[in-house]
């Protein structure tokens, strides 16, 4: 069994996770974005939450913590390379809304370079995001992971303290929702909190005729989050515009007419809900400890 939410035991892991809490300090709440597999849009849920959140007037920073496919760039159409270092931090990139961004892929030389790491590389780079990038203060900072329960995952669960918890992006098949129940028992046995899943993907509706087709499947994302007692946050369609969107850089969010916008937003709304629970159950159990 893990037990990585005590400080790292080597003196110097312990400098870096001290430093690790010095920037997370100053982060009213941090959430992962995680999935069992790859193809969920999990990349395009995270943008746009960190989006949705930033339409609520909430300070955000979006962290891409996939090495190897950093996306994060383009969804939020930031085309700029190399930050600014100042003062030993590095100063992350604001996209739409000021929410500040930073992704290995700002500091490749093409867009087209690969990142050919081993897993320890890959830790510290996530690691160096973590404690030498100039958050500042932040309401939220979403961590948008790669697929997996892998290193990335991990050292992102380990060294993110108080970490606020996951949400799980799942499509509605059944191999999708086979691999989501992995990331939520990995976040469980860490210790970590699940806030609840989101199902993408479910039903595609015509745009000439108007008839919904459940190219994946419908309801499974829903049914996991049963059989695992956890919340569900909502489901979103599966819409050609939002795939457009996020390759020019645009978060679909701020279209707040569409029904799309309407259904991310409630959502966000069911997110909400559940940290303030998880905060309730923290500050009871705090309170019951000071009584004892």
């Amino acid at each position: 069994m893990f037990q990585p939410r005590k400080a790292p035991v080597h003196p110097m892991l312990q400098e870096l996770y001290k430093k690790i809490e010095e920037r997370m300090k100053k982060v009213k709440y941090k959430i992962a974005v995680m999935s069992g597999k790859g193809g969920v849009g999990k990349t395009t849920v995270s943008a746009n939450l960190a989006f949705a959140l930033a339409m609520r007037n909430y300070k955000v920073g979006l962290l891409d913590a996939d090495i190897y496919g950093p996306d994060i760039p383009i969804a939020l159409g930031i085309k700029e390379k190399f930050p600014m270092v100042m003062n030993g931090a590095v100063i992350p990139f604001k996209a739409h809304l000021g929410v500040r961004a930073m992704s290995i892929q700002f500091l490749l030389e093409e867009d087209d370079t690969p990142v050919i790491w081993r897993g320890p590389l890959v830790t510290k780079a996530i690691q160096q995001f973590l404690s030498d990038v100039a958050w500042g203060e932040l309401d939220y900072l979403i961590v948008d992971l790669p697929p997996g329960t892998g290193d990335e995952a991990l050292t992102v669960m380990q060294y993110i303290p108080k970490l606020t918890g996951v949400v799980i992006v799942v499509t509605p098949q059944k191999i999708a929702i086979h691999d989501a129940k992995k990331a939520v028992k990995m976040a469980q046995m860490i210790g970590v909190p699940v806030i609840g899943i989101i199902e993408n993907m479910r039903g595609f509706r015509c745009l000439h005729c108007g008839k919904i087709t459940y190219i994946f499947g419908q309801g499974g994302g829903e049914q996991a989050a049963k059989e695992l007692n956890i919340p569900f946050l909502g489901a979103l369609p599966l819409d050609p515009r939002i795939v457009s969107l996020t390759d020019e850089g645009k978060p679909f969010i701020t279209n707040t007419e569409e029904d799309i916008s309407k259904k991310f937003m409630q959502i966000v709304n069911n997110l909400l809900k559940v940290i303030a629970s998880l905060e309730g159950s923290k500050n009871s159990e705090k309170e019951g400890k000071e009584d004892k």
